[in-house]
């Protein structure tokens, strides 16, 4: 495999060091251009190791979309951007089939690609588009393909989709279903930057000339380094911890008086899967072999904040998500 990415069969702790070493050189590249968000950046990397979508949530101006521009330049993916409008159609993201006469004068329909056929989709504030537009993207994201005119067509390898989200509070926006929600790997909460970036981050961009992110990765070398985070083995107790984690987030099942009182549902098991592919992706970056309750700890809010919910009377208490999740981790020790 090109750059020292080998196949599966492979040294791993080899391979571990290798990749750990060019993704590095992946966050200096993409830290030349994007300020102060180091860590919404290693949460993407993280969650693209694992081979999943990621929900960038703010408010606009943090460069949210200039990051997703930024990864598919470094990471040598083929990227499209749809901007998501109240107004924005299904057949804008997935395509459409138009009718062609050909010159004996046969017709047929002939199906153009949406720009859904692309290894990264930049949904940019998704929450503006429609709830119909929005689940055009739910069979895409779950089984990478879509289906039009009785005819199934498979997307790209690898395919993610990187969607930004205004904060609900936002006028002009529909909340996304749950189902949708839970396909996305990590919902990342972008912050304001601190006074040091926002200061580097003003003289850098105001002037003549601005950085270009350099690529580092390849498709196939990301595809080979998905393959490579689930070969990182993973102990029992961090297994049991996840599943803790996971199973005390559910009211039904729950010991934590909050949980039970405060939630209106909890994780299904498909948080339990992000929380294990996301573990051993982020063990990787840092060049361990497998990864550890900490890592765990340092995921659960991206995983868990919108794959749970708050009742009616916990929200009108003034209870948060944060609080609650931080409970859990909090029975992790």
């Amino acid at each position: 495999m090109p750059g020292g990415i080998a196949a599966e069969g492979g040294d791993l702790g080899a391979d571990i060091e290798s990749l750990s070493r060019r993704l590095a050189q992946v966050r200096t590249n993409i830290g030349q251009i994007i300020f102060g968000q180091e860590e919404t950046v290693e949460q993407t990397l993280v969650s693209l190791l694992a081979g999943g979508h990621v929900l960038l949530v703010g408010v606009p101006g943090l460069a949210k979309t200039r990051l997703v521009d930024c990864l598919g330049k470094v990471l040598g993916l083929d990227a499209k951007r749809v901007q998501c409008t109240p107004d924005l159609m299904p057949a804008d993201i997935i395509g459409s089939e138009v009718l062609e006469e050909s010159d004996n004068g046969r017709r047929t329909f002939r199906f153009i690609k949406g720009p859904v056929f692309s290894q990264l989709l930049m949904a940019d504030e998704i929450n503006r588009a429609s709830p119909r537009t929005q689940s055009a993207l739910l069979q895409a994201m779950q089984e990478h393909k879509v289906s039009v005119g009785g005819q199934t067509h498979a997307l790209p390898q690898p395919f993610h989709v990187l969607a930004t989200q205004n904060p609900l509070e936002q006028e002009g926006t529909y909340p996304l279903p749950e189902a949708q929600l839970d396909r996305f790997l990590l919902q990342i909460d972008v912050h304001y930057p601190t006074v040091d970036a926002e200061r580097q981050m003003l003289i850098v961009t105001t002037g003549a000339a601005e950085a270009e992110p350099a690529a580092v990765l390849s498709a196939a070398e990301l595809m080979a380094a998905q393959r490579l985070v689930r070969r990182v083995p993973v102990g029992d107790k961090v297994v049991e911890a996840i599943l803790r984690l996971v199973r005390a987030g559910r009211p039904e099942t729950s010991e934590i008086d909050a949980v039970r009182s405060s939630l209106a549902w909890g994780p299904g098991p498909r948080a339990g899967q992000a929380l294990m592919l996301a573990s051993r992706a982020r063990a990787l970056m840092q060049g361990r072999f497998s990864p550890s309750i900490d890592d765990v700890a340092a995921l659960a809010h991206p995983v868990l904040r919108h794959r749970i919910a708050l009742n009616y009377s916990a929200r009108a208490e003034g209870a948060t998500l944060t609080s609650i999740i931080d409970r859990l981790i909090g029975q992790l020790d």
